[in-house]
């Protein structure tokens, strides 16, 4: 057990990464020295992705793919006390963990960090400000921030909504009925290649116009689609 008596569930949804598990598993073995745990959540990956992630995670069980049903069931045999919920190309401070446990409160406990944008240009310095701003303001958090969730709060929510898109704004709409979020100054640091690789004013129109058409009611179907 952990120094804190406080353990964390580290889970990852994974779908064809063997190109990021190496790197990414080997950054989260000085937690698992500290007593806390790594889930990894394979997909239905046809890579080998499986294979690596039984080298450097406690757990590894292979779910249906869909992001909210991986985690869910990530958390459903983690052991930890709190489940942190983490993206395979994001990488946490050395300390996160003891932020986490430090701000630790046993009820309706849930929150994440803030985030930097692995690119050294500057138009990233502005977007991940503009992120953190946002989420500060709204209480809404992206997976991208490494959302953590105390246990019995996440099992009386039933975890994440099982829907294509967006299941991080849903369950953040529902955390915040319950408590406010712990916002952590703590920077994870989340791969710019999505924003790269489109183009970032291309990027972040489409994120904004799938966050209006949910706010509007579109179907998890419909954002799938826009997203794709």
């Amino acid at each position: 057990m952990c120094g804190t008596g406080v353990k964390v569930s580290i889970i990852t949804p994974v779908f064809n990464e063997e190109a990021e598990l190496p790197n990414f598993l080997n950054k989260l073995q000085c937690f698992r020295d500290k007593g806390h745990e790594v889930v990894v959540v394979d997909g239905g990956s046809t890579d080998n992705s499986l294979m690596l992630a039984q080298q450097g995670a406690d757990r590894v069980i292979v779910s249906k793919a869909g992001r909210a049903l991986q985690m869910n069931n990530g958390a459903a045999v983690a052991t930890g006390d709190i489940f942190l919920f983490l993206h395979c190309d994001t990488f946490l401070p050395d300390k996160a963990l003891n932020a986490i446990s430090d701000n630790y409160q046993r009820e309706c406990y849930w929150g994440h960090f803030d985030v930097r944008l692995s690119s050294n240009k500057f138009i990233f310095r502005i977007i991940e400000r503009l992120m953190n701003l946002r989420s500060r303001l709204t209480s809404i958090a992206t997976g991208d921030q490494a959302i953590f969730i105390e246990r019995k709060l996440f099992n009386r929510l039933s975890g994440f909504p099982e829907i294509t898109l967006m299941e991080d704004i849903a369950i953040s709409r529902l955390l915040k009925e319950q408590s406010s979020p712990v916002c952590l100054k703590q920077k994870v640091i989340t791969s710019s290649r999505r924003w790269e690789n489109k183009g970032v004013l291309v990027t972040v129109f489409l994120m904004w116009k799938l966050r209006l058409y949910y706010f509007f009611g579109a179907s998890p179907e419909k954002l799938s689609q826009l997203y794709r």
